[in-house]
């Protein structure tokens, strides 16, 4: 009977750290204040297949567009430097962010650097880099390990989730109108600690999905 009940609280207990996994999309506390407006966001698959939180003008088609302002990502707000995310590696992740993007951009769009008709204009940023402790695996849900996950997590030595966060929109140059926003969060590679540098190689692939979402998407 006591092993019944060991079990049924694992179990239990599994249900709830699972439960209590980071979300795949950005939550409102986490919102930088870059867009200036932030309703009408709905969950939603990016091309590629991951879910993200975007709004598109009901009028609005790709098709009616064939130029591109695009306007290098920054950080907003501008990220302080510590010891797990060093000053290079927030300029190594942007560039390589730009490098990416820019790229993506130029093999569906024509880039020009003046407004005018059938042109759209890109506003974008990484509004944060950051880690949290990875939940609990099921398996790892028995009473043994959860002392010895709780040991870890207590010491440092958790393992750590990799996050970006991006924010961005498509302005109508002709009419300075706002036609699609998009606010995502991207999971990178883990980390073996808090202690543990977070690099450019810990956020390409995140990267990377902005880049493919960005030349696929499509609204006719």
């Amino acid at each position: 009977m006591r092993t019944s009940l060991c079990v049924k609280a694992a179990c239990l207990t599994g249900l709830l750290a699972l439960a209590g996994c980071s979300s795949s999309v950005t939550a409102p506390e986490k919102y930088s204040g870059f867009l200036k407006n932030y309703s009408g966001l709905q969950e939603t698959k990016s091309p590629s297949g991951k879910t993200i939180l975007r709004w598109v003008d009901p009028g609005f088609k790709s098709s009616n567009y064939d130029k591109l302002i695009y306007n290098p990502l920054t950080y907003y707000p501008v990220p302080k430097p510590t010891t797990q995310l060093g000053a290079q590696t927030l300029d190594k992740i942007l560039v390589y962010a730009n490098q990416q993007l820019k790229a993506s951009a130029e093999k569906r769009i024509q880039l020009v650097s003046k407004p005018g008709p059938r042109t759209l204009i890109f506003h974008g940023a990484i509004t944060g880099v950051d880690s949290s402790k990875q939940g609990l695996q099921f398996y790892e849900v028995i009473p043994v390990a959860m002392i010895v996950a709780g040991t870890e997590a207590a010491t440092g030595h958790r393992t750590m989730e990799t996050n970006l966060y991006f924010e961005g929109e498509l302005v109508d140059s002709s009419t300075n109108k706002v036609v699609m926003k998009v606010v995502r969060k991207g999971e990178g590679k883990t980390v073996s600690n808090e202690n543990t540098p977070i690099t450019v190689d810990s956020l390409k692939s995140v990267i990377d999905d902005m880049a493919t979402d960005a030349s696929m998407f499509e609204v006719k």
